[in-house]
């Protein structure tokens, strides 16, 4: 049956997400483009042409709202996942982040000390990124009105070349790599919230992606082409929303190889104990890549350069069967559908 209100999984980045903002936001909303890439794309971000400019590139313009509880969780808070997440959209389109705006939504009683704190780290990842924020707004709210600091932040790039990369961009052939570890947020994040103890000291992964992924962005077939077919974060739903949305698009399949996805030892210990699919489980400092046959190497040999990158991994390929959909094959050759979560299984780690 329909819902008549809005639940926490309308905001999680499943089924249901996209239901609604089909269902009312796109039909609602008449003019969705200012650009090749439109909202009703549903990429990370959309694209402004720079009509009367001699130039083949376009501006790419997202936004993003941060609901996550609680605020701070090891080793950082949501200042840096604010931040990181916004640049992160646009670094997946190929799109060289010029500025950010940040609007904060703050309850009354919210302690000063960690307000400047947040602010501070928001300061720091940009400053990583070498971004600049460059405007915002701020509202504080009745106690009981709001049970913690919402961020919002919006974010400015701009593409080197003339077609930015899509989500939708797979063509059979092309090689499938993650840049690194899967799951480690939402574990870590649930764990330090629920006050699990899996006797590890796993903490977000949480970090801003420009500088990994710009020198691929570079990278060219004999012919010409771009080495990097397609991107995408795999945030809200995890792994295997990113790759059903990527396959979907792009009218291909996706072979993955189980054996090949990496996961650090405390995140599939927990999943298996509490049930969980670790790849339905939220990431904040990973992207997933299309790449054509052959570069697969190159890629990772740059990728494994960086701090961010140095667990990448190629972990399964782009097929002309089963369209639209992923299929995954186990260690022992089993083979069965990655459908799509109907949300994120950890509410609120975003």
């Amino acid at each position: 049956m329909k819902s008549t209100t809005i639940t926490l999984e309308h905001g999680a980045g499943g089924e249901v997400m996209q239901a609604l903002i089909g269902e009312i936001i796109l039909k609602n909303f008449n003019s969705k483009s200012a650009g090749s890439v439109g909202l009703e794309s549903l990429d990370d971000g959309s694209t402004v042409k720079l009509e009367n400019f001699d130039s083949n590139s376009e501006l790419v313009l997202t936004t993003d709202s941060h609901v996550i509880i609680p605020a701070f969780f090891p080793e950082t808070n949501i200042g840096r996942l604010a931040v990181a997440g916004t640049i992160n959209d646009l670094t997946v389109m190929g799109a060289k982040p010029l500025a950010l705006t940040c609007a904060v939504i703050v309850p009354e009683g919210f302690p000063m000390d960690d307000f400047e704190a947040i602010i501070k780290t928001m300061a720091d990842t940009a400053a990583e990124a070498e971004v600049p924020i460059i405007t915002g707004d701020t509202k504080t709210v009745e106690k009981d009105a709001l049970d913690s600091i919402i961020l919002n932040t919006a974010g400015l790039g701009i593409t080197a070349a003339e077609i930015p990369v899509r989500d939708s961009g797979l063509s059979p052939g092309d090689k499938v790599l993650v840049t690194g570890t899967i799951g480690d947020h939402g574990i870590s994040l649930m764990a330090h919230r629920e006050g699990f103890d899996f006797d590890t000291d796993l903490v977000s992964d949480s970090a801003p992606l420009w500088k990994l992924i710009e020198p691929l962005l570079e990278l060219k077939t004999p012919e010409g082409e771009a080495v990097i077919t397609a991107m995408k974060d795999p945030t809200r739903g995890g792994l295997a929303n990113a790759l059903n949305e990527m396959a979907e698009k792009s009218e291909a399949g996706i072979l993955l190889e189980e054996e090949d996805i990496p996961f650090k030892p405390a995140v599939s210990a927990a999943c298996e104990m509490l049930g969980l699919d670790p790849l339905e489980v939220a990431n904040e400092g990973k992207a997933v890549i299309g790449v054509k046959a052959g570069f697969e190497e190159k890629v990772l040999e740059i990728l494994k350069k960086h701090p961010y990158g140095k667990d990448a991994a190629v972990i399964g390929e782009v097929t002309s069967e089963n369209k639209g959909e992923v299929v995954l094959r186990n260690r022992f050759g089993g083979m069965r559908y990655v459908d799509v979560p109907a949300g994120d299984p950890i509410p609120r780690v975003c």
